[in-house]
């Protein structure tokens, strides 16, 4: 899924690692993410968080899609930091799960996600609510 994602590795974002309800992706702040206050536009924190939680909840081959989410910015971040975000599933029912991602910038903190999950699809064999 990410090989076709344009958006994310358009904006230099590097998938980490990925495994089962769980990604790791980065991304260096650059100068053009910047808004009028000289730090990051919120909605690049966002997306890096959103790219997490996309590989995460589609880390184990069903089609899924955000259902919805938010997101808290802790502390601004500037031009040339290197944002780290950390997916993590949190539990999934039927189709539906919840997942937090937590970026950070040097072990710090700077922002916290949480996404709401639904699959499209479903794996083959027995069903799974």
């Amino acid at each position: 899924m990410f090989d076709a994602d344009v958006a994310s590795r358009g904006l230099g974002i590097e998938l980490v690692s990925a495994g089962e309800g769980v990604a790791v992706a980065r991304m260096r702040v650059t100068a053009t993410m910047l808004n009028g206050h000289a730090i990051a536009h919120g909605g690049f924190v966002f997306l890096l968080a959103d790219t997490a939680f996309a590989l995460a909840c589609n880390s184990r081959g069903l089609v899924t899609v955000a259902a919805g989410a938010e997101i808290s910015f802790v502390r601004p971040v500037r031009a040339g930091d290197l944002l780290v975000a950390r997916a993590a599933e949190r539990t999934r029912y039927g189709r539906s799960g919840i997942y937090d991602v937590t970026v950070t910038r040097d072990d710090e903190v700077v922002a916290e996600f949480r996404g709401r999950s639904r699959a499209l699809s479903r794996p083959e064999g027995p069903s799974v609510g």
